[in-house]
C-alpha cells in the first residue's frame, strides 16, 4: 500500500480522498494554489505545498509544479480527484514516468474515452447500444447538411473533447443547422482547444443513466448499479439519485452486465462510469469518464463501499474485495449540489462565509469544504457543497431531504439551497416523473 498520496485537486473532493487516506493509514500531501492557503484540505493534510497563483493554469493545471510537490515531499501516488487533470492521459503519462503511481486508470483508456468519437466508435465494437449519428468528425458544414438528412431533425452537434455541456448545440430544422455547427466548433474551441464536432440524433426526452464499475488488474469487475443524473440544468447535474425512479432490476441488471462486458474487454483498470441516455426502454452509450465522480456519494450510500479507499486499493495492485454477486442494494439516496450562485439567475457569487451549520442525523451526509470564515474564491468552479441523504426507501429519503435543507445555514454569499427547496414542493420531482429537459423546460421555464 502506498505511504504518502499527493491530492492533485481542491475544495470538498480533495477533503475527501484525504479522508479516506487518515483511515487507510496513509499520509497526505495537499497542493494549494495561493488562494487557497486557507483551504481545509490545506489545513488538515500532513504536508502542503503552494503550486502557484489563482488561476488554474497557473496552479491546478500546472503539471511541473504538480511533480515538483510530489518529488520534494516524496508522494509515491497522485490522486488526481476530478476535474483539473484528473482525465489527462498526457499528465497520467508524466506521472507514473517519474516512478510515481498515477491512481486512475492507463492513459490508453483516458485517451481513448477522452475523445467522444472514439469512445462511441469503440463502445459500437464491443456491442453497448450508441446514439444513431455521424460515423466520426463531421468536418464542414456540408457535411453536416448531409449528415442531419441521414440521422433526422432535430440534431444535436458535440464537441469531441470535453464535456460540461461545451460545445453542444441543437439544430431542429435545416434552417438553424448553419448557426449551431458554427457555435459548437467555436465553443469547443475556445474551451478544449479542440474544435472537432460531431453529430447526433436528439433524443426527445431521455432520462440520464449512468453505471458505475470497479475493475482491477487480475480481471475482476463489478458494476455498483445505476445514478439517474436527470435534473440539469445546461447539461450539468444538479440532482442526483440512486437508484433510478425509472429503471427495473431486470433493466439494472442488463445495462449492468453490458458495461461490466465492456470493461473486460477493453482491459480498463480503476473506477469507471458509463453514461447513458434512456428513452423508452433503450439505452444509448454517450460518453464515459474515467475518473471518480462528483455524485458518488449516492453509490456509497446504497451499496455500503467506499470508493475514493477502492480505487486507491486497485491502484496498489489490489484484487477487488467484493464480487459481482456480494454487490448489494439498500435503501435510496439523493444528492443535491450546492454551489455558490443566485438561485434564480444562476450567476456565480463567491463570497465570504459568515455563517455555516451543516445539517446531521441518521443517513444524512455532507461533503464540503466550508467553514465559517473561509472566503469562496472567484477563480474556480462553484461547487461549495453536496448534501447526500440515504433512506430505507425513496419517501423516506425525499422526507429526509426536506428536513435536511431547511437546517442546512450557509450565510454570507447567495447558495443554490432556496432552489432544492422549491424542488422538493413539486410533485413531477417527487415522483420522479422527469427527464434531462425537466428542469429547465418545465421547472425553471415557468
Amino acid at each position: 500500500m502506498f505511504e504518502k498520496i499527493l491530492i492533485a485537486n481542491r475544495g470538498e473532493i480533495a477533503l475527501r480522498i484525504h479522508r479516506a487516506c487518515r483511515e487507510m493509514g496513509i499520509k497526505t500531501v495537499a497542493v494549494h494554489s495561493t488562494a487557497d492557503a486557507d483551504a481545509m484540505h490545506v489545513r488538515l493534510a500532513d504536508e502542503s505545498v503552494c503550486i502557484g497563483p489563482p488561476a488554474a493554469r497557473d496552479s491546478y493545471l500546472n503539471v511541473p509544479s504538480i511533480l515538483s510537490a510530489a518529488a520534494v515531499t516524496g508522494a509515491d501516488a497522485i490522486h488526481p480527484g476530478v476535474g483539473f487533470l484528473s482525465e489527462n492521459a498526457a499528465f497520467s503519462d508524466i506521472v507514473e514516468a517519474h516512478g510515481i503511481t498515477f491512481i486512475g486508470p492507463a492513459a490508453s483508456h483516458i485517451q481513448a474515452m477522452g475523445d467522444k468519437i472514439t469512445a462511441k466508435a469503440t463502445m459500437i465494437e464491443l456491442g453497448v447500444p450508441c446514439v444513431p449519428g455521424s460515423d466520426g468528425e463531421v468536418h464542414d458544414l456540408d457535411t453536416a447538411r448531409a449528415e442531419a438528412e441521414r440521422i433526422g431533425y432535430p440534431v444535436l452537434i458535440k464537441a469531441a473533447a470535453g464535456g460540461g455541456g461545451r460545445g453542444m448545440k441543437v439544430a431542429d430544422t435545416p434552417d438553424e443547422l448553419e448557426e449551431a455547427f458554427t457555435m459548437a466548433r467555436r465553443e469547443a474551441g475556445a474551451a478544449f482547444g479542440n474544435a472537432s464536432v460531431y453529430m447526433e440524433r436528439y433524443l426527445g426526452n431521455p432520462r440520464h443513466i449512468e453505471i458505475p464499475i470497479a475493475a482491477d488488474n487480475h480481471g475482476n469487475v463489478i458494476h455498483l448499479g445505476e445514478r439517474d443524473c436527470s435534473i440539469q440544468r445546461r447539461h450539468q447535474k444538479v440532482v442526483e439519485e440512486a437508484p433510478s425512479p425509472a429503471l427495473d432490476p431486470a433493466e439494472r441488471e442488463r445495462i449492468g452486465k453490458r458495461a461490466v462486458d465492456a470493461i473486460k474487454s477493453m482491459g480498463y483498470r480503476s473506477l469507471g462510469t458509463f453514461e447513458f441516455l434512456y428513452e423508452n426502454g433503450e439505452f444509448f452509450f454517450i460518453e464515459m469518464n474515467t475518473r471518480l465522480q462528483v455524485e458518488h456519494p449516492i453509490t456509497e450510500a446504497i451499496t455500503g463501499i467506499d470508493l475514493v479507499r477502492l480505487q486507491i486499493q486497485i491502484a496498489a495492485g489490489a484484487k477487488l474485495p467484493i464480487t459481482q454477486e456480494e454487490v448489494t442494494f439498500s435503501g435510496h439516496a439523493i444528492e443535491c449540489r450546492i454551489t455558490a450562485e443566485d438561485p434564480i439567475t444562476f450567476q456565480p457569487r463567491p463570497g465570504r462565509v459568515t455563517d455555516y451549520h451543516a445539517p446531521g442525523g441518521l443517513g444524512v451526509r455532507v461533503d464540503s469544504a466550508l467553514y465559517g470564515g473561509y472566503a469562496v474564491p472567484p477563480h474556480y468552479d462553484s461547487l461549495i457543497a453536496k448534501l447526500i441523504v440515504h433512506g430505507a426507501n425513496r419517501q423516506e429519503a425525499l422526507m429526509r431531504l426536506k428536513r435536511s435543507l431547511d437546517e442546512f445555514v450557509i450565510d454570507g454569499l447567495p447558495t443554490t439551497i432556496p432552489l432544492h427547496q422549491r424542488l422538493m414542493k413539486e410533485r413531477a420531482f417527487l415522483d420522479g416523473d422527469y427527464s434531462i429537459r425537466w428542469l429547465e423546460q418545465d421547472f425553471l421555464g415557468s
